[in-house]
């Protein structure tokens, strides 16, 4: 339920309470938080329990639709090759892209050292005036993340 929120931002909260409420009010407060948590999870799981019970089977024919969409909705191109030729486990796949985002920089150019490369021959174009010279070429940055397995 909770399962977004770290550890710092619970270190927070406490620290809040703690200021707000004083050190004499806030193990109460923390104790009816937790029981209201409590008693809406019982009347979620009753609620679920109780419908359930009265649809019976028919409760079966709404989930098995809602299932299948569900498994079209994991038909993504890692999820087909995680599926069929990695047996759905796709640690390889994140790993795989993972070694590729840290061998690239972030606008897509090699981290590494660029090669020598063999000066072109022809006139000297740094000799030339700086009219005569053609601009650089302006870098475009790469606005997709190439990496994105999901990307579709």
């Amino acid at each position: 339920m909770f399962s977004s929120i770290g550890w710092g931002e619970i270190v927070v909260l406490l620290a809040a309470g703690l200021i707000i409420l004083g050190p004499e009010r806030l193990p109460g407060a923390v104790s009816w938080t937790m029981q209201s948590i409590r008693k809406v999870r019982d009347y979620a799981t009753g609620a679920s329990g109780q419908l359930r019970d009265e649809m019976g089977t028919d409760f079966d024919q709404f989930r098995e639709p809602i299932k299948q969409i569900n498994e079209l909705r994991q038909m993504t191109p890692k999820g087909i090759v995680t599926k069929h030729l990695l047996g759905g486990d796709s640690s390889s796949i994140d790993d795989l892209g993972r070694s590729v985002r840290e061998t690239l920089d972030f606008d897509g150019t090699a981290a590494s050292t660029p090669r020598a490369v063999a000066e072109p021959e022809g006139p000297d174009l740094s000799k030339l005036g700086s009219a005569d010279a053609p601009a650089p070429p302006s870098k475009v940055k790469r606005t997709h993340d190439f990496t994105d397995w999901d990307a579709t």
